[in-house]
């Protein structure tokens, strides 16, 4: 049976394969949605950080000898730390000035992290092996889908699922919307501000790391892997608005399964193709597919 030329079961995998990479792409452009519709910073570092998640989870096994369950919870705290250091002692002298000198900022952090792996680990790149409870594949019968890819999809969806309610449902979700929109009047009510501040950033940078960690077995371990995947998540967020969670979810996993297809299909487009659909959005609707009106 086909459909459109293609075989079902072919069509199937595609679709499997993209999600997967969706995946990737949705937790990595929430943390950076997170961080611009909060604090209104765009965040340059987003990928530097996610590279530095997986280098921190392979020196945490080979130095330490600490296996992957613990770094999946080891290395999103202590990278989220070192973020809301950055921001405590840089990026929050920048707030309430042009947009451009956060940009440059964290673009200049790039440069020093991504120096700094590079002259230490060099550019071939670091294997991570796969944890041994993880190994294996599930036989769908359309395609062979390995036991950890199934896994990147579960643990991508609750991370997505959890930063979503505890944003948009919680009582500590609804102080950090405050405390941007309104911080003098929410810090007149005892909130420390500058606090949340801090917390907003840090936890961005933790999704961050935590897909870096996720990435670690199925990418080479690399100076450049952050690089090669910013850009793609900003034309994300900006196609699904910047600064909107939903948006950036939805999009995230919808620009994953076009990918998978377009390279069946169309195969020299599928690393395009993402920036075709974001220059129709901004055509047609400026603020993106879930942006807020007065948010571009």
């Amino acid at each position: 049976m086909e459909f459109f030329g293609m075989p079902v079961q072919v069509l199937a995998g595609q679709i499997m394969l993209g999600l997967v990479n969706g995946c990737f792409y949705a937790v990595l452009s929430l943390g950076l949605a997170v961080i611009f519709g909060l604090l209104r910073i765009v965040n340059f570092a987003h990928g530097a950080f996610f590279m530095t998640g997986a280098f921190s989870a392979w020196m945490l096994l080979h130095f330490l000898g600490w296996g992957y369950w613990a770094a999946l919870l080891a290395v999103p705290l202590v990278v989220g730390a070192v973020g809301g250091v950055f921001e405590r002692s840089l990026l929050r002298r920048l707030y309430g000035l042009d947009p451009i000198y956060g940009l440059l900022l964290t673009f200049g952090l790039v440069l020093v992290l991504e120096g700094g792996f590079r002259v230490a680990f060099g550019t071939s790149g670091q294997a991570y092996p796969v944890p041994p409870l993880l190994q294996g594949v599930f036989n769908l019968g359309f395609m062979i889908l390995p036991i950890y890819r199934a896994w990147v999809i579960v643990a991508a969806l609750a991370a997505c699922a959890f930063t979503w309610w505890l944003i948009e449902r919680t009582s500590l979700g609804a102080r950090l919307r405050a405390a941007t929109e309104k911080p003098l009047l929410t810090q007149s009510f005892g909130v420390d501000v500058p606090r949340l501040l801090t917390f907003t950033y840090a936890g961005g940078i933790a999704l961050a790391a935590f897909t870096g960690v996720l990435a670690a077995p199925i990418l080479h371990v690399n100076s450049g892997m952050g690089s090669n995947l910013v850009i793609i998540v900003f034309a994300i967020v900006v196609i699904g608005g910047m600064g909107s969670i939903f948006g950036s979810i939805v999009t995230a996993l919808g620009i994953g399964v076009i990918e998978g297809l377009t390279k069946v299909w169309y195969s020299e487009a599928s690393t395009t193709v993402i920036f075709v659909v974001m220059a129709l959005v901004l055509l047609f609707r400026p603020r993106g597919l879930f942006g807020k009106e007065g948010v571009v």
